[in-house]
């Protein structure tokens, strides 16, 4: 279970702990078992600092502690610090990336599903960027129709491999599977079923996609149906 550790002072050299922080990442390379650290700093009061560092378990963040680097930086905070830092460990019990999430029920729901659910992923004019469409479809509508010509060609779906969430981005690794029942950019349906792998990555705002950009191999999923054979 993941384990977080927040540590909370009062610094007026909240320059210097934030360069402090660096020299720590910087020692503790190939060793260290942290795997997100931030360093927030209250709004009401400049002088209130609180740095949040996660871990896999309890027992990787035990392990991080008893570095000798650990130890000597945290000496070196005290130092920088009004009075002595005080910590909170907590054990997650519930860690939902709303993002990812919104994602995932796009291409497990919405596209192989129910169109109708884009209204609730999608703002309304969203902008998706696709190497094989010219120009760019934009607003749920014009997706829509887009979706409505893959769904009368395959009955498909998709299996998500990787998500990966930074920010307002969230880059998702999928296999798409499907059985060609319907033409296809001219192509009669064959009845074969076919496979490509792809990345997309989508922008999010206010919890709706707003941006998506595509790569997947076509290419690959016409040599599939057919239309390469010499």
């Amino acid at each position: 279970m993941t384990f977080v550790q927040m540590i909370d002072c009062k610094t007026d050299r909240v320059d210097e702990l934030n360069r402090l922080l660096d020299t720590w990442v910087e020692q503790t390379r190939g060793r260290r078992t942290a795997t997100h650290s931030l360093l927030a700093q209250d709004r009401s009061d400049g002088t209130h600092v609180v740095e949040i560092v996660e871990f896999p378990s309890y027992e990787d963040a035990m392990r991080n502690s008893n570095l000798p680097e650990t130890d000597r930086i945290f000496q070196e905070m005290v130092a920088l610090c009004d009075g002595m830092p005080t910590f909170t460990d907590l054990e997650v019990i519930r860690d939902e990336q709303l993002h990812k999430d919104v994602c995932a029920r796009f291409f497990t729901e919405a596209l192989p599903g129910d169109p109708g659910l884009l209204d609730g992923l999608l703002t309304r004019d969203y902008h998706d960027h696709d190497p094989a469409n010219s120009p760019d479809v934009i607003g749920v509508e014009a997706l829509r129709r887009e979706v409505a010509m893959w769904r009368d060609a395959f009955d498909f779906t998709f299996t998500l491999e990787d998500q990966v969430a930074e920010g307002d981005r969230v880059c998702t690794r999928w296999t798409w599977e499907g059985t060609h029942k319907g033409e296809f950019l001219g192509l009669a349906p064959t009845g074969r079923q076919v496979s490509m792998t792809g990345t997309t990555v989508h922008r999010l705002h206010e919890g709706l996609i707003c941006e998506g950009w595509w790569q997947y191999d076509r290419l690959g999923l016409m040599g599939m149906l057919g239309a390469l054979d010499m």
